[in-house]
């Protein structure tokens, strides 16, 4: 008896694809380096970190960076858009 449920090769493209994935999306984690074992940790050795601190430094994860500089560019004049009835503009 011949078992028609083999995988062609897309399906096993996409399982490798899918596997690879979720395993590739579990790596690292979000902190600071391990330090190896034999250093030396002094305790409050590094310094602390402020919130004024943080939100003046460039981030992806930052959405206020940057937020009180003023535009780099000026607005330029106005081109009508193929899609400008649609949107209402």
């Amino acid at each position: 008896m011949i078992s028609k449920n083999r995988l062609t090769p897309s399906g096993w493209a996409i399982i490798v694809l899918s596997v690879s994935a979720l395993a590739l999306g579990g790596c690292g984690r979000k902190g600071p380096l391990d330090l190896p074992p034999t250093a030396n940790a002094a305790p409050g050795a590094a310094p602390s970190d402020t919130e004024s601190e943080r939100a003046a430094q460039p981030s992806v994860f930052n959405p206020t960076y940057g937020s009180e500089a003023a535009p780099a560019a000026t607005r330029g004049n106005k081109r009508p858009f193929v899609l400008d009835p649609l949107l209402g503009n």
